[in-house]
């Protein structure tokens, strides 16, 4: 049988919640000059250039980007950051992701993130499944999202058709 897709947000859908969440970024940031969003690869960090995008729109805000490698399957491994521990030290910083399920992989890129201090730590994805394994929450969220331990959501960004999707 095949397998079905549903979708629960398209493209335009999507576009609103970037630009909802970029002016939350900013108004917890309207102080600040500049602020670092760090995208965990593959679609976290498509999603954190679309953040960086939009904020620096609406905003004086200057944004740079961090690039967080990490192996989802084992997150406990090695993580690596596009940006040296000095470049973000002091500063604002929001850890970026596509979809929490249960929280692994953002609370070992959290824990990454507290070797050095920070002004400001803050977590956003575009998808929270609520069906959370550790005490993790995101700050900023496209859409909550109850869905049954079976299901799969995963966020699809493709060229003039980007969309999340219940599996």
């Amino acid at each position: 049988m095949p397998q079905t897709e549903t979708v629960i947000l398209t493209k335009t859908e999507i576009e609103h919640k970037i630009k909802r969440m970029a002016y939350q970024i900013y108004e917890a940031n309207v102080s600040e000059t500049e602020v670092i969003i760090a995208g965990i690869v593959q679609n976290g960090y498509t999603l954190a250039e679309k953040l960086k995008k939009t904020v620096e729109k609406i905003s004086p805000i200057q944004v740079t980007l961090c690039k967080v490698q990490m192996d989802k399957k084992n997150p406990i491994t090695t993580i690596t950051t596009s940006l040296s521990p000095e470049e973000y030290t002091n500063k604002s910083l929001v850890l970026v992701d596509d979809v929490l399920h249960s929280g692994t992989t953002l609370i070992y890129g959290i824990k990454h993130f507290l070797e050095v201090p920070l002004k400001q730590f803050k977590t956003a994805v575009l998808v929270d499944r609520n069906h959370k394994k550790y005490p993790v929450k995101a700050d900023y969220k496209g859409i909550s999202l109850s869905t049954s331990l079976n299901e799969n959501v995963s966020v699809i960004f493709e060229k003039g058709n980007d969309r999340a999707v219940l599996e």
